[in-house]
């Protein structure tokens, strides 16, 4: 049963008897961010998470210092079991522990693993995952970046059976939240994590309950929304002003949003809509201490913050008085 409203998504399907409920016994897959108030619900609701996968810990940051994922931060905090393989396709380790357990489903959030065919079968409920766009819409790795950069005014979750498909499987709700005109992934993401986190308990008691019925989608409406790589972020001022703030909000934290400067690379850290100027695509215009540049079909956007190759992120008012930028100057030469 997919809903693309609020009424639909928020009806509580489970029995009277159930709501205080028979705990569903749970393997929650996930790693970043996103995931964590997913799992906090489910636990929060009274499913017995029995085991959770999450990727293995990664070095980052200029030291290089270990971090373990979100997720395994916030289920040893709940003291739950915690695995990290790096494989999982032929782990016989693990699909023996699995088929231990015996879940009645397995989460699956963000985990960034693509679940084998055998994982797939385990369960009686199946693979349940949550996705970041309402289906078939924005198929793929990077759902809720898309719907912004592309300047969609609404997008939503989605929980479906997982198959081997890349998000092809049946749907089982959904829910649509609206985007704000200024509102970037980073904000998205967190609002679509929370709406995500009440619609996955809501899609275990229909599925206990036997109220919900999976709905194939209609291949033929799939968009697609494919990993990003660092020349998303290149700013093309054959597009409008629109389109590339559009983008610069959908590309929040990575890959932003650059272009160059004499040679150099120019990071756009914030910008805004203004009305025309009437300036060439591609070119500067300083005016006191604000920057703009022109974009396509007469169109202007104001850079706010900027970062020059090997230097600090600076206001525009700096970085005119300290390049000297003068108009007419072109950007991505």
């Amino acid at each position: 049963m997919v809903s693309g409203n609020d009424e639909a998504a928020t009806k509580d399907p489970r029995p009277e008897n159930h709501k205080d409920g028979a705990a569903v016994k749970l393997v929650f897959c996930g790693t970043p961010d996103f995931a964590v108030p997913v799992l906090n619900t489910v636990i929060d609701a009274g499913h017995d998470v029995a085991l959770v996968l999450t990727q293995p810990d990664r070095a980052a940051g200029r030291g290089l210092e270990t971090h373990s994922p979100p997720v395994k931060q916030t289920a040893l905090a709940h003291g739950l079991p915690v695995i990290q393989p790096d494989k999982i396709k032929n782990n016989l380790d693990l699909r023996a522990r699995l088929e231990t357990i015996q879940p009645d489903a397995i989460l699956v959030v963000a985990y960034g693993r693509i679940i084998p065919q055998w994982m797939l079968e385990l369960p009686r409920f199946g693979n349940i995952n949550l996705h970041g766009s309402l289906l078939p819409k924005y198929r793929g790795a990077a759902p809720i970046q898309w719907a912004i950069a592309n300047g969609e005014k609404v997008t939503g979750v989605t929980t479906m059976l997982l198959e081997a498909g890349l998000d092809t499987g049946p749907m089982l709700l959904a829910k649509s939240v609206p985007i704000a005109e200024e509102e970037t992934a980073e904000d998205l993401f967190i609002s679509l994590s929370a709406v995500g986190a009440e619609l996955m308990v809501e899609t275990l008691a229909g599925l206990e309950a036997r109220t919900l019925i999976p709905i194939a989608q209609d291949h033929a409406l799939a968009t697609l929304a494919p990993i990003l790589t660092r020349d998303d972020g290149l700013i093309d001022f054959a597009r409008t002003a629109k389109q590339t703030y559009d983008r610069w909000r959908g590309f929040q934290p990575w890959p932003g949003a650059h272009t160059s400067v004499r040679g150099k690379k120019l990071i756009v850290h914030r910008m805004a809509l203004v009305k025309s100027k009437n300036i060439t695509a591609g070119e500067l215009q300083a005016d006191a201490d604000c920057l703009y540049v022109g974009c396509a079909e007469d169109t202007t956007l104001e850079l706010l913050e900027v970062q020059i190759e090997g230097r600090k992120r600076m206001p525009s008012s700096e970085f005119l008085r300290g390049f000297q930028v003068h108009s007419g100057e072109r950007l991505g030469l």
